[in-house]
């Protein structure tokens, strides 16, 4: 079938309803979308439309589409089955490099040869996974920031047989259905914000084995001073305003010096056995006797209170 426009997509398919597939189907759905899951794990219908359950309410407070409907949701036993239909396909199966080949392999016989297939791989690069398809110009990444019925953040590139094509209507589709689509030029292992926290906690694991501070304060230096400028504007921008009225320009005359010698100080730590259990008795001493799950509870209604606040910011910007 021809590939529609990316904001004429009506039909997604959700091939992995794990914690990423189930939030991207629960996502897909606010945005008024039909959504056909399928995944092999033991109750896995049930895990998922208990997510989507849990999830509604605060899809809702953030906004859902006109259309949207809990009930567009259903789960079908084969991958062949989810695809039959579909307009777009999320690949969120295991990262796992020997699983998602012939995955991949199998979706790209079952679909047509205009459907876009995106992969959430967190890591793995498109021209691998994608090795065994036929039709591996329809292929790209769109890894999403965890949970992504809450996260705006899409990553998308393709791999070295991605055409440009499939990659701008990505990007397309992502933005259509309210997603923050960025275009990475290049394959690298991470793709790129990823590889952007590695670097921060790299630093964060050296400065906890150093003794410069402890697990806790590190993570308040972060969560009360960069991170909150983190959720407006990122760190280019963010000096560029530390450079005052001179910009970027005056930033680095002046402050690119000192941050160039704190790059030659900067730690290159490995998880040792050493390190290990200092991250472990840091982090449990952090958390207090709250749960994963009581954490996950806090950072998600604060983090909607800060889309909310973030949105209501731009909504006077454009006006």
């Amino acid at each position: 079938m021809p590939r529609p426009a990316p904001e004429a997509v009506r039909r997604v398919a959700i091939i992995g309803a794990g914690t990423i597939g189930a939030s991207w189907a629960a996502y897909f759905l606010a945005r008024g979308l039909e959504v056909v899951a399928t995944d092999p794990g033991p109750d896995a219908e049930v895990k998922l439309r208990q997510f989507v359950e849990r999830a509604w309410p605060t899809l809702v407070r953030l906004g859902t589409a006109a259309e949207a409907r809990r009930e567009s949701l259903r789960f079908v036993a084969t991958p062949e089955e989810a695809v039959a239909g579909a307009e777009f396909v999320q690949e969120s199966a295991p990262e796992v490099k020997e699983t998602k080949i012939p995955l991949l392999a199998k979706l790209d016989r079952a679909t047509p040869a205009d459907v876009v297939i995106s992969s959430s791989t967190s890591g793995l690069m498109m021209s691998v996974i994608s090795r065994s398809c036929r039709r591996p110009q329809r292929f790209v990444v769109g890894h999403p920031f965890n949970p992504p019925h809450l996260i705006p953040l899409v990553e998308v590139v393709g791999g070295a047989k991605t055409a440009p094509e499939t990659i701008d209507w990505a990007i397309a589709f992502y933005n259509a259905v309210g997603k923050r689509a960025i275009r990475i030029n290049r394959e690298m292992p991470g793709h790129l914000a990823n590889r952007l926290q590695a670097a921060i906690w790299r630093e964060a694991v050296y400065l906890v084995n150093e003794g410069v501070a402890s697990v806790a304060d590190i993570d308040a230096a972060i969560a009360y001073g960069p991170g909150l400028r983190w959720a407006i504007m990122g760190p280019h921008l963010t000096f560029h305003l530390g450079g005052g009225e001179g910009g970027m320009a005056n930033f680095l005359e002046h402050f690119g010096p000192p941050i160039e010698s704190w790059w030659d100080t900067l730690g290159s730590p490995r998880l040792t056995e050493d390190v290990r259990p200092k991250l472990i008795e840091g982090v449990a001493a952090e958390a207090g006797g709250r749960s994963v799950a009581e954490l996950a509870a806090e950072r998600d209604a604060a983090l909607i209170a800060v889309l909310e606040a973030l949105a209501k910011t731009r909504r006077r910007r454009k006006k």
